[in-house]
C-alpha cells in the first residue's frame, strides 16, 4: 500500500505527458475538444508508467535487482493490453483508459511477490528465471487466447452505466467513487469512461428541455455531484477548512497549501499530501460524507427547494459559481453552504482523533531525537 501511495502521484506524469502528446495529434479546432478526446487515452501513459514506477519501488521494498521484476511486469502488462479492440495507438491507450491503473497494479504486485518467492525457493537465478517465464507465459497465452483483463475489467463495470437516474444510482457511484480513492485509485477517472456518457446525455436533456420551457426531467447529471462533492472526491473541503485551524504545524500547513486548489474542487494534493489514502482514521468520514451530502441534495431537488442542474459546469470552476450557474437558482448556494456545514460536523470528531494521533506522534519523535 505504501508503495503504490508513492507510485501514483509520480505516475501523474505520464497523464500529462500523454495529454500532451494526444491533444497535438487532434484535428479538433478547440483545445476543449481536443481534451475531452485525449483524456482516456491519457491515462493509457499513465498506466504504463504506474507499471515500471510501482514495480521498480516494490523490487527495492523486497531486496530485488530493480531492474529485472521491472522489465518483467512491463512485458506482461504490454501482452496484457486489448489489441484485438485497437487499430492504432491512440485507439489501443483509449481502449485501455483508466481502467489500466488496476491492470498496472495487480501486474506489478503479481510480479514483485512471485519473484521475491521464486528467489527464496529455488534461488536468485533459477527462482527468477522460473518466476520471469511463468509471469510471461500466462500473460502471452492470455493474449493468443484473445483474453483480454482490460476487457474483463470494463466488462465487469459495463453496469454501472445502466444505473439511470435514482437516488441508488448516485449512492452507488458515490460509494465506489470514495472507497476507490481510499486506497489511491483516481476513482473519478476510472469509472468516467462507462459513467460520463449516460449522465452527460441527462444533463443534455435537461438543458433541452429547459430551452423549451418544459419540467427539468432528471436530477442525476454530471453537475448533480457538484453538490455530493465541494472539494472534490470526499467532500473535501470542510476537512480542508477545519484543518486550518489545526495545532499540528504540518497538518495546518498542507491545509493552507491546499485550500484554493479544494475551492475549485481539486483536492489531489491533499490526497497524497496529508494524506488521506490508506489513512484509517479520516478514511471513515471520507467515504460517509458525500453518501449523507447526496441524499440531501437529491431531496432538495427532488421536493423542488432548490432547482434542478441545467447546464454541464466543468468541476474546476469555483464551488459557489459553479452551483449557481449549473442552476440558475440562489438556493443553489444556500444548499452548497449547507452541505459544507454538514460535512464540516461530520468531519470534526474524526479530525480530533486524528490530531491527537499527530501529535503523540510529533512528541514521540521529538522524544526519541
Amino acid at each position: 500500500m505504501v508503495a503504490i501511495q508513492k507510485a501514483l502521484p509520480i505516475s501523474f506524469i505520464g497523464l500529462f505527458v500523454g495529454l500532451a502528446i494526444f491533444m497535438s495529434t487532434q484535428p479538433e479546432p478547440t483545445l476543449l475538444l481536443r481534451f475531452s478526446h485525449s483524456f482516456t487515452a491519457a491515462f493509457g501513459i499513465m498506466s504504463m508508467m504506474l507499471v515500471v514506477v510501482l514495480s521498480f519501488d516494490l523490487a527495492k521494498g523486497r531486496e530485488l535487482s530493480p531492474a529485472f521484476p521491472t522489465a518483467v511486469a512491463f512485458i506482461a502488462f504490454v501482452l496484457s493490453l486489448p489489441f484485438e479492440r485497437s487499430t492504432s495507438f491512440a485507439t489501443l491507450m483509449k481502449t485501455l483508459g483508466s481502467s489500466g491503473l488496476f491492470l498496472a497494479i495487480g501486474i506489478a504486485l503479481v510480479t514483485d511477490a512471485l519473484l521475491a518467492q521464486g528467489r527464496r525457493r529455488l534461488g536468485r537465478s533459477l527462482g527468477s528465471g522460473v518466476g520471469a517465464l511463468l509471469i510471461v507465459g500466462f500473460a502471452a497465452v492470455l493474449m493468443l487466447l484473445h483474453v483480454s483483463l482490460t476487457s474483463a475489467l470494463n466488462t465487469a463495470i459495463a453496469p454501472l452505466g445502466t444505473l439511470g437516474d435514482s437516488l441508488t444510482a448516485l449512492l452507488i457511484l458515490t460509494l465506489l467513487e470514495t472507497l476507490l480513492w481510499t486506497i489511491g485509485i483516481h476513482g473519478p477517472a476510472l469509472l468516467a469512461p462507462v459513467v460520463l456518457p449516460v449522465y452527460i446525455n441527462l444533463q443534455l436533456q435537461n438543458q433541452e428541455a429547459f430551452a423549451h420551457g418544459q419540467a427539468l426531467p432528471h436530477i442525476v447529471t454530471v453537475s448533480m455531484f457538484l453538490f455530493v462533492f465541494p472539494g472534490g472526491a470526499g467532500a473535501t473541503l470542510p476537512l480542508v477548512l477545519l484543518l486550518t485551524r489545526s495545532k499540528v504545524k504540518r497538518i495546518r500547513t498542507v491545509a493552507l497549501a491546499t485550500l484554493l486548489p479544494s475551492l475549485a474542487n481539486a483536492n489531489e494534493p491533499l490526497m497524497f499530501g496529508l494524506p488521506l489514502v490508506l489513512n484509517p482514521v479520516l478514511g471513515v468520514p471520507f467515504v460517509v460524507t458525500p453518501l449523507v451530502l447526496a441524499v440531501v441534495s437529491w431531496w432538495a431537488m427532488n421536493v423542488g427547494l432548490v432547482a434542478r442542474t441545467i447546464y454541464y459546469v466543468p468541476s474546476a470552476i469555483p464551488i459557489p459559481i459553479g452551483a449557481f450557474v449549473a442552476t440558475g437558482d440562489w438556493r443553489s448556494v444556500l444548499l452548497m453552504l449547507l452541505n459544507i456545514a454538514i460535512g464540516a460536523a461530520i468531519y470534526a470528531p474524526f479530525v480530533a482523533i486524528y490530531e491527537r494521533h499527530e501529535r503523540a506522534r510529533v512528541r514521540a519523535a521529538a522524544s526519541a531525537a
